[in-house]
């Protein structure tokens, strides 16, 4: 397993399928395979990405199948070596947040129109104290969503998404 470093970079994660392999590899275990049949794309391309984010200390080996005289790695995702904003990378932050983006557009698309939603958005001052509760609030949140993820179509549960980015800005 490579070795967790506590910066990620945003890079990494700058393309919608790395964005989409850990989501789905939150709640299962998969091999290249299986993620490429549900992500409905090619073995290729999707053990490719899966190189990248194991690479990049996001995904772990949690096993190791034998499959028709071969050897099949399945990954799950290590939710706890998060991506960090790098400020000595304005370009690959700029990425990251497009992707993030196009996920939230791609998703929409899939929203239930009768379902539970929650959105907000916000551009604001807040104190130290409050500012530190907000940070807490979205780890506390992050956490729930990624211990809590089962695998996709698991009976009796929903598809949801969630998309959280907090930053401090610049003063004007």
């Amino acid at each position: 397993m490579p070795e967790k470093t506590s910066l990620v970079e945003l890079r990494v994660l700058a393309h919608p399928l790395r964005l989409r392999i850990l989501s789905l590899l939150t709640g299962a275990a998969m091999s290249a395979a299986e993620a490429a049949r549900e992500l409905q794309d090619t073995q290729a391309n999707v053990s490719y990405h899966l190189r990248r984010l194991h690479e990049a200390g996001l995904l772990e080996v949690a096993e190791e199948v034998r499959i028709h005289g071969g050897l099949a790695k399945r990954y799950r995702h290590v939710p706890g070596n998060a991506p960090r904003w790098n400020h000595e990378d304005h370009e690959g932050e700029q990425l990251f947040a497009e992707t993030l983006a196009g996920e939230l557009r791609r998703r929409t698309v899939d929203r239930e129109p009768s379902g539970r939603s929650a959105v907000t958005d916000a551009e604001v001052w807040l104190s130290p104290a409050d500012w530190e509760r907000a940070v807490e609030l979205a780890n506390e949140l992050g956490d729930l969503l990624h211990s809590e993820a089962q695998p996709p179509r698991t009976p009796e549960t929903r598809r949801v998404s969630a998309t959280i980015a907090l930053f401090e800005m610049v003063r004007p």
